[in-house]
């Protein structure tokens, strides 16, 4: 449930603010106000691709926020002892934005937190459905009438769809493993030839990071032994036999004798006499590291010829000893990949084939569930459709089975919706025999047919009343409000529209108006009730808000509205 709405700089909206509630919420205004842009924030909050040109002029971004009350379950949030019969103890505060920069990518928040854009999704998707201005185009889809049917088919099909989607993966990488079986042989064996020389080329090494690591510094003490030791030498005659040179014991001595007890100059002395200590630790730690330092010819040829094969390696494996042994690891993993194609041909034809049989019986129940459901939703469109002033019309939806052998990812079935708009008229493709008018209408049947198994919490129309009027619009209203109040908890139904027959049957109405200040077009969204109600209706009825006549229509409309859904 959506308990406000918060859009910034996005289109010709400037900051608005919309409180929805529970029940038909309908949005109107004129031509170009911005009343699209609404549903496109609700769009752009269950994860829809942004862009920069939704950016309003001027502005450094565009932002919509919602708060949101949702079920804890879906936020990961633990219910405490007792909530589970509290209808609203289940419900928590949810936070939702999304942030689209006038450069850059967009970001998207829960609760504070910055989260990728599709979590939106994740968390949204199934509570907030939005239905479009041109719903009834993207119903002509024969992939999203099949996904619509299975909708409707319910949850026992659901879970027999995921199992056989699941199934029909399996399949599909046993056939890209039997593939790459049935590849050339001579191919396959050059490659195992391959990788099995660049491994024993690196094995043949014996790679020791830690040895290997140090052969510069070795070979560099090698190739300058001579120098060193005399610079070593000089540097223990420096510091005296004994760690301390002849200047430097004077000044012990000194300070040994002197006179005066004074604790300052005490921590002096003893300071003094610990630097003769370490020097002489020093002196005595340099001669050991110059007698270790010698001539060693055979040595310094074995580093050099250890030095020439590392770098050989080197080019052809890695930058570093590091990447020469990761790319070890992967030559190795290879070709135990290839090693057990190899073993696993055999057996494979027959996995594969006893896969096949499982998914071809998992289709075929598709199709039944499908036809079962097709039947159902059919009876339940044409009532729906009687109610929308298309009394002769009658709806089906076929189902065909494409290749039996041959499953897709979704089963064998293609689904196509029809209608046959007039008495004697045969059923013909929905896009391809039916009015813009009628094809809405229809759009809008199986959305309200739809809802009724759907758990969607808020449902969202963008004018698909497009296209009718009079009574048909009405009706249109009538059932648009009933589906607000429809089903065991409280939905949310939000219609932007430009019919006043529509309009009148809302809980709440919104109107968004355009103001120019500072030479600049401004969108403001306001409530409206009682007389300001009444004068937008009787605007949207193209009468002046002030003649009498159009107050008069749009009075009686309202109490018509209010008489139909008491009834």
């Amino acid at each position: 449930m959506i308990e406000e709405l918060h859009i910034r700089g996005l289109g010709v909206i400037e900051d608005v603010s919309l409180v929805l509630a529970p029940g038909l919420t309908v949005v109107t205004g004129e031509t170009g106000a911005g009343k699209t842009m609404i549903v496109t924030a609700l769009e752009l909050l269950l994860g829809a691709r942004s862009s920069a040109e939704l950016v309003r002029r001027g502005a450094a971004f565009a932002a919509v926020e919602a708060v949101l009350m949702l079920d804890r379950d879906r936020l990961g949030e633990p219910k405490a002892d007792g909530e589970a019969s509290d209808t609203g103890a289940q419900d928590a505060v949810c936070i939702v934005a999304r942030e689209i920069p006038s450069e850059g990518r967009s970001r998207a928040r829960v609760d504070g937190r910055l989260v990728p854009v599709a979590t939106l999704q994740e968390l949204l998707g199934g509570l907030v459905e939005v239905h479009g201005q041109h719903e009834h185009v993207r119903l002509e889809r024969p992939a999203v009438q099949r996904a619509m049917l299975d909708r409707f088919a319910g949850v026992a099909h659901g879970r027999r769809l995921a199992t056989y989607r699941e199934r029909h993966a399996a399949w599909r990488a046993l056939e890209r493993r039997q593939d790459l079986l049935r590849t050339d042989a001579r191919e396959r064996a050059r490659r195992i030839a391959q990788l099995q020389s660049e491994r024993d080329d690196i094995d043949a090494l014996r790679i020791d990071l830690e040895t290997d690591s140090r052969i510069d510094t070795d070979l560099d003490r090698l190739i300058n032994a001579d120098e060193l030791r005399r610079q070593i030498d000089l540097a223990v005659t420096a510091l005296g036999a004994d760690g301390a040179g002849e200047d430097f014991a004077l000044a012990l001595t000194a300070l040994r004798r002197t006179p005066v007890e004074d604790t300052a100059l005490e921590e002096l002395t003893g300071r003094t006499s610990a630097l003769s200590r370490e020097l002489s630790e020093l002196a005595a730690d340099l001669a050991s590291y110059g007698a270790d330092v010698e001539d060693d010819e055979e040595r310094l040829d074995a580093l050099q010829l250890r030095k020439r094969d590392l770098t050989a390696v080197m080019r052809r494996f890695g930058a570093t000893l590091e990447d020469v042994l990761a790319f070890r690891d992967e030559v190795d993993a290879e070709l135990r990949e290839l090693l057990a194609l190899e073993g696993d041909a055999e057996g494979l034809g027959a996995e594969l084939e006893a896969a096949h049989t499982d998914l071809v019986e998992l289709a075929a129940e598709l199709t039944e569930s499908r036809r079962g459901a097709a039947t159902s939703l059919a009876r339940i469109v044409d009532g729906h459709l009687g109610e929308l002033g298309l009394e002769h019309a009658r709806f089906s939806a076929a189902i065909e089975v494409a290749d039996a052998d041959r499953p897709g990812p979704d089963g064998t079935d293609e689904v196509v919706f029809l209608l046959a708009a007039n008495p004697g008229e045969p059923a013909a493709r929905l896009g391809a025999g039916a009015s813009g008018g009628e094809r809405s209408r229809v759009a809008l049947a199986i959305e309200v047919a739809l809802a009724d198994v759907d758990d969607a919490a808020v449902l969202v129309f963008d004018e698909v009343d497009a296209g009718v009027g009079g009574s048909t619009a009405i009706a249109v209203g009538e059932k648009l409000a009933r589906l607000a109040h429809s089903g065991s908890r409280p939905r949310q139904v939000l219609c932007v529209t430009h019919l006043a027959q529509v309009a009148a049957f809302a809980d709440v109405h919104h109107v968004v108006e355009k103001q120019v200040r500072g030479g600049r077009t401004v969108t403001q969204v306001r409530r409206i009730e009682d007389a300001s109600r009444v004068d937008e209706l009787s605007r949207m009825l193209g009468g002046e808000a002030t003649a009498e006549a159009g107050l008069d229509h749009a009075r009686r409309l309202l109490e018509a509205a209010r008489m139909r859904i008491a009834g």
